[in-house]
């Protein structure tokens, strides 16, 4: 996605947040060329070469691979998945976490889970890592820019955590916030949009089987451009929907404001499922580039309704997928 940066101390009104992945890429490529190479390699290789390293000591985590998650499709490359990420929190550009997210500390990290629940409970990321049984998940992740993934996630169902907590009749919705720290975090400084990130589920979508509190990936911890230590991964929604380096979890009655459905309510609708039939207003939906396959301007994929997880299909019958897009 682009930002225009105004010159002036106006904030950046969220009409203006313009994606425009095809430009990035074309802009990052023409800063590799002019960059030049230092003893044959380029300073933006330099500088991914620098962020991957930081993984090559990750913890490596025990997951059961869970047949009935898994896709008869080539997985993303772990090089692709820890490069091309959104996570505005460290800059606006695909390439800008990877580069910028060392600044992470991901230890201590705590998430509070709280709102209508009987139990609030406050958990370190060493009982988050044994609350259930690990799981190797390979779900695709569709963009709404247009791209996806493969990848091979691990975690558990979120219905694990939150069942510990034992909602309240009046659990209706899941919000969860991100971090926000300025220190750590650059782009937190820039008013691209209200921090912290939150977004949020409905209370069933949240419940379902599917919707993966996520702790890695290729079986290591998160990288922290992948939205380490904690993240959700919710495989029929587009991307954004996913919120990263979760650190508070809110059972509410009402449903939530969320971070880009508040900057851009027409463009960016609270459900957000991966529907082939409802276009983004500047760009169809219909179909997509799978990230280290597809060719760089073309657009070789169908879409699929619910991302090809039909089993969500129950969640939303008589519900108008249109209207609440």
């Amino acid at each position: 996605m682009l930002i225009k940066k105004s010159s002036d101390s106006h904030p950046i009104a969220p009409s203006e947040i313009t994606p425009k992945e095809i430009f990035e890429e074309r802009r990052r490529f023409i800063q590799r060329m002019a960059l030049g190479s230092v003893a044959g390699t380029s300073l933006w290789e330099m500088s991914q070469r620098e962020a991957f390293a930081q993984n090559s000591s990750a913890q490596k985590l025990n997951a059961i691979s869970n047949p009935a998650y898994h896709l008869d499709e080539k997985k993303t490359s772990y090089k692709d998945v820890t490069s091309y990420n959104n996570f505005y929190e460290f800059g606006t550009d695909k390439g800008d976490p990877a580069v910028n997210a060392h600044t992470l500390k991901t230890r201590p990290w705590t998430i509070k889970i709280e709102g209508e629940v009987k139990k609030v409970v406050t958990l370190d990321l060493d009982s988050l890592l044994k609350l259930a049984p690990l799981e190797e998940r390979i779900y695709r992740l569709r963009c709404v820019e247009g791209w996806s993934m493969v990848v091979p996630w691990i975690g558990y169902s979120l219905s694990a955590l939150l069942k510990k907590v034992e909602p309240t009749a009046n659990a209706k919705y899941v919000e969860f916030i991100s971090l926000a720290d300025n220190k750590q975090m650059p782009g937190v400084g820039y008013p691209v949009l209200q921090w912290p990130y939150t977004e949020g589920l409905r209370m069933d979508e949240a419940m379902h089987p599917l919707t993966l509190l996520t702790l890695g990936l290729y079986g290591e911890v998160l990288p922290n451009q992948n939205g380490a230590p904690v993240r959700l991964v919710v495989p029929w929604k587009y991307g954004f929907k996913s919120a990263k380096s979760i650190v508070t979890i809110r059972l509410t009655k009402d449903q939530p404001r969320t971070s880009w459905n508040v900057a851009n309510a027409r463009e960016y609708g609270f459900y957000s499922n991966v529907n082939p039939e409802v276009d983004h207003p500047r760009w169809s939906q219909a179909s997509e580039r799978r990230i280290g396959e597809d060719g760089f301007l073309s657009r070789k994929r169908k879409t699929l309704m619910f991302n090809g997880y039909n089993e969500v299909a129950s969640l939303y019958v008589g519900m108008d997928l249109k209207k609440f897009y």
